[in-house]
């Protein structure tokens, strides 16, 4: 008599085959995040792309228009210089009436802009705003500005043309 026996238990290969499916649904599912991240990668790649892109552009925008509101400004003095030009026997009064209208025109765009003059006369020497042309005896203090060649100029707080200058010796 042969006695059956019985086991409640699976066989190990069973168990083995129920598993295996799980550990290929971790994987596909490890693979599909994968995919979503690198997506999302190059998505996020794209746009930084389009950004720097954007960002190039608006510098170059900006660089060639930078000057477009003061080129608006001098337009007005361009057309009264054109205009004292054009008149057909202008007066020495008049021509010099309309030469300083014109300059005030041009001073008013200037100011507009924060482009101010540096006319340092009697000031002490800053060679960050001035240029000294040269050393002259005089009854001033040492490094005092004597004379003004030429004007310098300043816009925003930055020394756009320094102002050529003649420099007091000083008594030895």
């Amino acid at each position: 008599m042969e006695v059956e026996i019985k086991n409640d238990t699976p066989p190990a290969e069973s168990h083995e085959k129920d598993t295996m499916p799980n550990l290929e649904a971790l994987l596909k599912a490890a693979e599909l995040q994968a995919a979503e991240h690198h997506d999302a990668w190059l998505r996020a790649k794209a746009e930084t792309e389009n950004m720097r892109r954007r960002a190039a552009e608006d510098v170059d925008k900006a660089r060639k228009f930078a000057v477009e509101n003061f080129a608006s400004e001098l337009l007005a003095v361009k057309d009264s210089l054109e205009a004292a030009l054009a008149a057909e026997s202008p007066s020495m009064e008049n021509f010099k009436d309309g030469v300083e209208l014109t300059l005030k025109q041009l001073t008013a765009a200037f100011g507009k802009f924060n482009l101010v003059d540096i006319d340092p006369l009697g000031e002490k020497f800053d060679p960050h705003q001035h240029q000294a042309i040269q050393v002259i005896e005089s009854d001033q203090p040492a490094n005092t500005v004597v004379s003004v060649l030429q004007k310098g100029y300043r816009l925003n707080e930055r020394t756009l043309r320094p102002a050529l200058v003649m420099v007091a010796k000083g008594k030895d």
